[in-house]
């Protein structure tokens, strides 16, 4: 089982908010998995003391979860990650999202109440959807300094193993996310730059490849033939070059650049593939494929 690496700062704190019922739970349980100290919902007003009065050991990994519930008390949180960040505390903040739809949808499924309901109540009926709208307003200044994910797309266990791998890359310079992904199924909310390749010779239409994928060497080589894949590989690793420094003299923690095609299976996974590739020489990288991975677990079931 993978484990947190002790290096760095002797306390990293790894705070988990976002949009109820976009997995929160999930990823709490994720960080559990690896041997993060989890606490959910701690009253922001809370925070400082808590990591100040326990008696925390080196290299001690903590995760704590802080959302909507909190309402009257959310305004502290910014001001408490720069204090905890000034006094030398490693803290990583991750936003969870979903569309609005798929969190109607979630909530319908789980016949679930909205942590907003019992305030609502007190001040007149409101529908799930006003609650969503008010819980997105109220988290909306946590999520500008957030590593925001979202699960519109994805199972629980995608959302599992990404939690772990971003959780296992190195955290002392900013880490570049590469993701392809499927039009056909939605465009990712969480993504900082975003390509269409769409254009792009594709390997669909080629019966031999139809069944493989970016990461398959046939596609590969396709691809690689193309002078017009070329040119926008080049094309975004000249802007990316030119930008992602600055991004990281701002302190920025992520950059998630998404790559898109029409089903995510081809081309976005290929120039994904290739960018992470080709800016791991400077940068900490991860890759996503989010259509892949979908299909690599439907799968496995039987």
């Amino acid at each position: 089982m993978p484990t947190p690496a002790a290096e760095g700062p002797s306390l990293h704190v790894v705070l988990l908010t976002g949009m109820a019922g976009s997995g929160k739970s999930v990823a709490l349980h994720a960080l559990e998995d690896m041997g993060y100290y989890c606490l959910d919902n701690l009253p922001p007003e809370l925070l400082t003391s808590l990591l100040s009065l326990q008696n925390w050991q080196h290299g001690q990994h903590i995760a704590i979860a802080i959302d909507a519930r909190s309402a009257s008390s959310l305004h502290l949180v910014p001001a408490q990650l720069q204090a905890m960040r000034a006094a030398g505390t490693q803290v990583q903040l991750i936003y969870l999202d979903a569309q609005r739809d798929t969190l109607i949808r979630r909530f319908s499924e789980t016949r679930r109440r909205h942590p907003l309901t019992n305030e609502a109540l007190q001040k007149g009926p409101k529908a799930l959807v006003q609650m969503i709208d008010e819980e997105r307003a109220l988290l909306a200044e946590l999520r500008e300094q957030a590593h925001v994910i979202d699960t519109s797309s994805i199972r629980a266990s995608q959302l599992q193993a990404y939690i772990k791998q971003l959780m296992q890359a190195p955290t002392t310079s900013m880490t570049l996310v590469f993701q392809s992904f499927g039009f056909k199924r939605g465009i990712p909310m969480d993504s900082d730059f975003m390509f269409d390749v769409r254009m792009l010779p594709n390997p669909y239409y080629e019966p031999e490849l139809r069944p493989l994928t970016g990461l398959d060497a046939p596609v590969a080589r396709f691809l690689r033939q193309q002078p017009e894949v070329l040119q926008m590989k080049t094309d975004i690793v000249q802007f990316l070059d030119r930008w992602l420094t600055a991004m990281a003299h701002n302190h920025r923690s992520y950059v998630t650049v998404s790559i898109g095609c029409t089903g995510g299976q081809h081309r976005s996974v290929y120039l994904a593939a290739e960018l992470a590739r080709h800016f791991s020489a400077g940068w900490t990288t991860v890759q996503r494929h989010r259509e892949m991975e979908l299909i690599a677990e439907m799968a496995q079931k039987p």
